[in-house]
């Protein structure tokens, strides 16, 4: 029998089932666990070979009949901000991110139910528990870690944080060359606030701040209107057959 050592990547193929994105199609995933000593490093690899990360999974698409999923990363240095996206800033200037420990809690997991609720009521994850939820956070051998999005209060300019309830949280892993946004939710009753498009323009912030090159937004999906947005933030580089290609 062989045997394998726990550094050694093994990868797996999924049955086929159906696409989240597009209607008609089956979607296959190959995949591989992020475990071990070398964890970090072949997150690093895999995130810019395509890969996606979920708890201790890294997986890429392999649907057999359609490449429509193209993983996308933001050009940080030369992103410009859009009419609409500076107005979504002003906004929301009212509201500060906080970096914090990739650490469950309860108040996050209800605004995360809410969240799916609204608006994934009949996608894969509606059916998380809190100790799923639990896992998704903090069941990570990579450099990750969470950002809180909360109101400003009176001592934010002096420590950076925001008071009251959470309204928006992103896990968000950090690379040699970028920032990767792995999954992130907010509070649907504050739909106007646009606070998914504001999390990645700090993001991108972020990485321009860490002196990072990138950062990865997943999988972008032409044809499907939940991936539509992605294709907002330019210049960006879509993972293609010859390498990363640029985007204008």
């Amino acid at each position: 029998m062989t045997s394998h050592s726990r550094d050694t990547p093994q990868f797996y193929l999924t049955a086929p089932s159906a696409c989240p994105y597009l209607p008609g199609q089956e979607e296959r995933k190959v995949f591989t666990h992020l475990v071990g000593r070398r964890a970090r490093d072949l997150n690093e690899i895999l995130t810019q070979g395509g890969f996606r990360r979920s708890q201790t999974i890294a997986y890429r698409p392999a649907c057999e009949t359609c490449r429509a999923c193209i993983s996308v990363r933001v050009v940080v240095a030369d992103f410009v901000l859009s009419g609409s996206q500076r107005r979504i800033l002003q906004r929301n200037a009212d509201l500060v991110g906080t970096p914090e420990p990739n650490r469950p809690a309860s108040e996050h997991y209800a605004l995360f139910r809410r969240y799916l609720d609204a608006r994934h009521g009949d996608g894969g994850m509606v059916d998380m528990t809190v100790l799923d939820y639990a896992m998704m956070i903090e069941d990570s051998h990579v450099d990750t870690h969470l950002v809180a999005y909360r109101r400003r209060g009176p001592d934010t300019a002096i420590n950076g944080r925001g008071t009251g309830p959470t309204v928006a949280l992103c896990l968000t892993d950090v690379l040699s060359d970028g920032l990767s946004m792995v999954y992130s939710f907010y509070d649907p009753t504050e739909a106007q606030r646009s606070l998914g498009t504001l999390m990645i323009l700090d993001h991108i912030r972020r990485a321009r701040d860490l002196g990072l090159p990138y950062l990865y937004l997943g999988y972008w999906v032409e044809g499907s209107r939940k991936m539509d947005y992605k294709a907002k933030f330019l210049p960006q580089e879509r993972l293609t057959g010859p390498g990363w290609q640029r985007v204008e």
